[in-house]
């Protein structure tokens, strides 16, 4: 088995445990980053993220928090599979020699390289997740277009490139999606292997334990999210804008009305579960593919 193939596998598992284990936190995420700015004198409809919690099982029951998660779960492998491969084919380029370990700074050029790639995938399978899982939130509020309509994944994809300017439409919020995956992929690897190495004491990482690279992988993750959260927020109310009567001409435009409107906190909405989503997700994505990648030898 080649080393692509071997990284295809292993990303597709690591994938398939990152969802399982994160996609409750993200619903979360999204629905507290996509309610509506309340009316002055009025409460949002959520508090935080356990209101958010509380709400969606008394209305949806616990599937509701596993709402949309065809689209990412029919994708998270193949999302999973074209980071670690396009990493790997990276590692491979950037190595001086067959087996020589990568240095940190070469992990984050290889981590950039695989967000790049990725975020091709990521935009219009997000597009269509984020507005399947606020749907029921601005339903409920009745404040936009967007309401209630779709049937499931493919109804969004058919909808959008029907009404919303075909192909272009499923890749709105690619630019913010881009200044998400690219610098923060290459953040996320570089901490990961600074983690591995510091850990093993030296660039020699295959003996570590699954404790360590839980820990290494977990740590990773928190890493991504830390520093690059705004742009997913502004990436979401992009995605779930109405096509007809958009309120945001653009990412800047998004980025000034949110600041304006709900201050800096505005982009820090939902960070909660993105955070407490991110560090068991990534250790359970990291841990699998480490695993699967061992046992393929």
């Amino acid at each position: 088995m080649g080393d692509v193939a071997k990284d295809l596998t292993a990303g597709t598992v690591g994938g398939a445990a990152q969802l399982v284990c994160g996609h409750p936190f993200d619903t979360i995420k999204v629905k507290l980053q996509s309610q509506p700015t309340p009316l002055p004198g009025q409460l949002p409809k959520y508090a935080g993220a356990f209101d958010a919690v509380r709400q969606t099982i008394a209305a949806e029951g616990a599937g509701g928090l596993y709402k949309g998660m065809g689209a990412p779960l029919a994708t998270v492998a193949a999302f999973n599979a074209v980071l670690f491969t396009v990493r790997g084919q990276m590692e491979s380029l950037l190595r001086s020699h067959p087996g020589a370990p990568l240095t940190v700074s070469q992990q984050f050029v290889c981590g950039a390289g695989a967000g790049f790639a990725v975020s091709f995938l990521a935009c219009p399978t997000e597009l269509i997740k984020c507005r399947l899982q606020a749907q029921s939130a601005l339903a409920e509020t009745g404040t936009a277009a967007v309401a209630v309509k779709y049937g499931g994944p493919m109804d969004v994809a058919r909808q959008v490139l029907r009404s919303e300017g075909g192909v272009r439409g499923l890749f709105k919020g690619l630019v913010p999606t881009m200044a998400r995956e690219i610098p923060g992929n290459a953040i996320m690897f570089g901490v990961y292997e600074a983690l591995k190495q510091r850990f093993a004491g030296g660039t020699d990482t295959s003996g570590l334990s699954r404790g360590s690279l839980i820990v290494a992988g977990g740590l990773a993750g928190g890493s991504f999210w830390f520093l690059i959260y705004p742009t997913d927020v502004i990436k979401s109310v992009l995605q779930v804008d109405d096509h007809k009567n958009p309120k945001f001409s653009g990412s800047l435009d998004a980025f000034r009305k949110i600041k304006s409107s709900e201050g800096i906190k505005g982009l820090y909405k939902g960070f909660g579960p993105a955070m407490g989503r991110s560090i068991p997700a990534n250790a359970a994505c990291f841990l699998a593919y480490e695993m699967t990648r061992s046992a393929l030898g």
